[in-house]
């Protein structure tokens, strides 16, 4: 069965309504406590992100499967300058503000799968997934 929930990014009080959407689907998937954890680590490095760099956007939370296994996916995405060398802001310790430079790379290690697009001018989007 899939479930989709889309959410706003506009406020800083998003952050916490993604956590616990994102939880919620994550515990309904019957992940793991530890993969609960990461996915929601994850969901909020990168909504974080979302709202500081790309000025807000949309979080897209999915119940589904992958490959015959409950999984959780999610699509944050901004429409803010984008990211304009991607290379160099998925390394570790690089930050473009006063953090410890761990948002993306940190996220990417979390998640069992990770995609992120983002041209400068076109804003960006990241794909997280997380399966049993």
């Amino acid at each position: 069965m899939t479930k989709t929930e889309t959410l706003p990014l506009k406020l800083e009080t998003d952050i916490v309504t993604i956590r616990q959407k994102v939880r919620k689907a994550a515990e309904e998937a019957r992940l793991g406590l530890v993969s609960q954890t990461k996915i929601v680590t994850a969901a909020s490095e990168i909504a974080r992100n979302g709202l500081i760099y790309g000025g807000g956007g949309q979080c897209m939370v999915e119940r589904t499967q992958r490959e015959g296994r409950a999984a959780v996916r999610l699509v944050i995405s901004d429409d803010g300058p984008g990211i304009a060398n991607l290379e160099q802001a998925m390394a570790d310790g690089y930050t473009s503000g006063n953090g410890l430079g761990l948002g993306l790379s940190g996220a990417r290690r979390l998640v069992d799968h990770f995609e992120i697009d983002s041209r400068p001018g076109a804003g960006t989007t990241v794909e997280l997934w997380k399966w049993k």
